[in-house]
């Protein structure tokens, strides 16, 4: 095993901070294969941890992930560790994760991943019910294939222009409910909305994981305010609810979107910009461990499907969404009780500009509602 740790100084627009990158290997199946993993600041070992794992995209690497489907930040205010694996390289030299798609491979990705939780699981504090899957791309279709053959370890999952291959849905093997959120663009070149040869069409995607969860058939859907007019695309976010031991299945449908990471650093292509799809993803993550919903607070509980408040972390603004137009008086309080902000909403969607606070937590009350918001740098 080998391992260098980097001390980088990030410069972004309007955006520095130091990060502790850790760059090892193990070796699985005669392979030596190679990770990144960010460890936040905070984190002391004390208590146990979530670990999320971010997979890279076909013929992209973990360095550019790590960047690209960035977590640091959340990482950093939330206290968890994220692992970026680095697949290997096929027959034209395109780094992968094998899910059925890429002719000649032989790597055993499951047994990989499973070594490399076992690995960080025996050197740093992991709580072992909450190991979390996402990805862009190969990496969506490697947290579906680890839902299917590693339900036992994996909390919930979540896909960012990912998809499911006919291998991975024609052996798919469950041992539970998961929890599910899918990420995609309904003009995405590189992995058809609609389906294809190697990808199950949205539809279709999301009507197995309902089915295996039992959830709503109809969805409660909002439609996300359109933020950023010159993204090109606008979002529109669909609940699945009421699944076995409290699983949704989410789905965020960008319209007119491509082949991307929402709010990423970088522009590849149509990049929405009305969420943050690492704040979400996050935010979905945090509600399970692998016994289902997680969440313990009571604002959460109450009237789930009437409120929307997103994103969360974030160090901009709120939006806040209700099905009702009634004017309610709001206040957000500080940790210390501390009444920092107050107003009244008058509309169903409102966005509140919190971005002179501090960073911390807040709790945001209205009505007979009280949610946390999180204020990150």
């Amino acid at each position: 095993m080998k391992k260098i740790i980097y001390l980088l100084l990030l410069f972004c627009p309007l955006i520095a901070y130091t990060q502790t990158t850790i760059q090892d290997t193990i070796m699985h199946d005669g392979l030596e294969r190679e990770y990144r993993i960010y460890v936040p600041e905070i984190y002391s070992g004390q208590s146990a941890v979530p670990l999320v794992l971010n997979f890279h995209g076909y013929g992209s690497t973990a360095f550019q992930q790590e960047f690209y489907g960035d977590f640091r930040a959340i990482a950093d205010t939330a206290n968890f560790i994220v692992v970026h694996p680095n697949g290997t390289l096929d027959a034209t030299g395109s780094r992968h994760f094998n899910v059925g798609f890429t002719p000649g491979s032989t790597v055993d990705d499951v047994g990989f991943t499973t070594a490399l939780i076992d690995s960080l699981s025996a050197e740093y504090n992991i709580d072992p019910n909450r190991i979390y899957s996402t990805g862009m791309s190969n990496g969506g279709y490697m947290s579906y294939h680890l839902a299917c053959f590693l339900s036992e370890r994996i909390a919930a999952i979540a896909s960012v222009t990912g998809s499911m291959t006919p291998p991975t849905i024609n052996t798919c093997n469950p041992q539970r409910p998961i929890p599910v959120m899918q990420i995609h663009g309904t003009q995405d070149g590189v992995v058809n909305y609609n389906g294809s040869a190697f990808a199950l069409s949205m539809d279709d995607l999301l009507t197995y994981w309902i089915n295996h969860n039992n959830c709503d058939a109809t969805p409660t859907i909002y439609n996300i305010p359109d933020i950023n007019t010159e993204d090109s695309c606008t979002a529109q976010y669909h609940v699945y609810r009421n699944g076995d031991n409290g699983t949704n299945v989410e789905f965020f449908r960008i319209e007119g979107g491509g082949h991307t990471w929402p709010d990423a650093i970088i522009n590849i292509g149509v990049t929405n910009r009305d969420i943050n799809a690492s704040q979400e993803i996050w935010k979905f993550f945090s509600k399970y461990d692998l016994n289902g919903t997680t969440i313990t607070d009571v604002e959460e509980s109450q009237s789930v499907t009437d409120i929307l408040i997103y994103p969360n972390p974030t160090n901009s603004h709120i939006n806040i969404q209700r099905n009702v137009s009634e004017a309610a008086p709001f206040e957000l309080v500080s940790a210390l009780g501390e009444t920092v902000f107050s107003g009244v909403l008058q509309t169903s969607n409102e966005i509140l500009d919190i971005s002179q606070f501090p960073t911390g937590v807040y709790f945001l009350k209205f009505e007979n509602h009280t949610r946390k918001i999180m204020v990150n740098d």
